[in-house]
């Protein structure tokens, strides 16, 4: 009897109404003789209430007990759904995340699980009941109840699909699939039928925001199909699979962008051994990300480095690098927060050159400068100006050929 994980986003627990129709889906799939584990998010909205809530309380919560606070959202869906699944004469249990095993480190907030023990969910399943798991959420090993995170209910679908073996994880939105490129932005855009782990991978670390990556990584790592699809129609969305599975290659399969990107430059900086590792160990202790980083040589013995990093952690970059360029002998530290980040990804473009020729050919017939380059083996990222990167994107999606007949 196959195993069916079905993941449910808090659009689609809003309300009584929306759980009801859940229900409907879950009991669908139960009546065609699968085994079903339902993952939940907390209803929308509630998860950034709590944390209101909690900000009034204290200036500074607990990040032990803001977890225990926060977990008591996925705790409630997980209740209703359970007794509305028996209201209906179906065998259901509720389970939150430590009552399934699932174990974490130590980092409240942001925990990521070690492993899943599983024991529980099979014993219920043996038995014929739908399992309902609080997602998002585990227990560390000294038994604090911890969370996982934005998107953590992604991961904690995936994460036990892998432990029971499952057949499929299907997550279920407020999008019916993914998409070659937002379709707020590019009205071309569409459908993918199915997508590699690796082209996924990169397309939710570069600004698509329909699957959480860590979710991804565990699919790819315990080779679990991921269906991404619509809670509200019963239309096929995308398959998330290995690429050697027979799946068709485009040379590209989307473009996405990211305008969560500013960038720093410190200039004229001695080029010598050891002066990078003064330039980011100062980031990296702080928790910042730096994604790109390029380095210009100039005459002299000295180079401008430039990186970027998030947004939201422009301010405290900056300040860190005002200070080290001083200590270093830096001539100057400047910055830019109105960038954005387009990407073109594939793994076709592995077999196919002339794809970086394509991309830059064609931004530089509408003016768009590039500001950065990164590539990888299946990913070509440029910096450009804000303004231009919606632009950017539809022009890009044009030129590799992905526009919807």
């Amino acid at each position: 009897m196959s195993i069916v994980v079905q993941k449910y986003g808090g659009t689609s627990v809003a309300d009584i109404e929306r759980i009801k129709y859940v229900a409907q889906r879950v009991t669908r799939a139960y009546d065609q003789g699968h085994d079903v584990v339902v993952i939940l998010s907390a209803m929308a909205g509630v998860t950034d209430h709590l944390i209101d809530m909690a900000s009034q309380a204290s200036q500074d919560p607990d990040r032990r007990e803001l977890d225990v606070l926060l977990a008591t959202g996925e705790q409630t869906t997980s209740a209703l759904l359970a007794m509305m699944l028996k209201s209906m004469q179906y065998p259901a249990a509720s389970l939150m995340g430590y009552q399934a095993d699932v174990v974490t480190d130590c980092e409240f907030g942001n925990a990521r699980i070690i492993e899943i023990g599983g024991g529980r969910i099979k014993e219920l399943l043996q038995k014929r009941n739908i399992v309902v798991v609080a997602g998002f959420q585990g227990c560390d090993i000294r038994g604090n109840i911890t969370t996982l995170g934005r998107g953590g209910s992604d991961t904690s679908a995936v994460a036990i699909a892998a432990a029971l073996k499952a057949d499929v994880c299907e997550i279920y939105t407020d999008v019916d699939g993914i998409y070659t490129a937002d379709p707020n932005i590019c009205s071309k855009a569409r459908k993918l039928k199915e997508i590699s782990y690796d082209e996924m991978l990169n397309m939710a670390s570069l600004g698509a925001k329909v699957l959480q990556i860590r979710s991804v990584g565990f699919a790819k790592k315990f080779n679990i199909p991921v269906h991404v699809r619509s809670s509200f129609s019963d239309e096929e969305g995308t398959m998330v699979i290995s690429e050697d599975s027979g799946m068709e290659q485009l040379v590209v399969s989307g473009v996405t962008h990211d305008k969560n990107q500013a960038r720093i430059t410190l200039k004229k900086v001695p080029d010598q051994p050891g002066i990078a590792a003064k330039i980011f160990s100062p980031i990296a202790e702080a928790g910042i990300v730096v994604d790109m980083i390029i380095q210009n040589t100039r005459a002299e013995g000295q180079t401008d480095l430039t990186f970027t990093v998030p947004t939201g952690d422009y301010a405290k970059a900056l300040a860190l690098e005002k200070r080290i360029a001083e200590e270093i002998g830096s001539e100057d530290v400047f910055g830019d927060e109105n960038i954005a980040k387009v990407s073109v990804i594939g793994v076709g473009m592995k077999n196919h050159s002339g794809v970086a020729s394509i991309m830059f050919t064609t931004l530089a017939r509408e003016n768009i400068n590039i500001a950065m380059i990164s590539t990888s083996e299946i990913r070509i990222s440029c910096i450009v100006e804000e303004k231009y990167a919606e632009l950017a994107v539809r022009v890009l999606h044009s030129a590799f050929g992905l526009d919807a007949e």
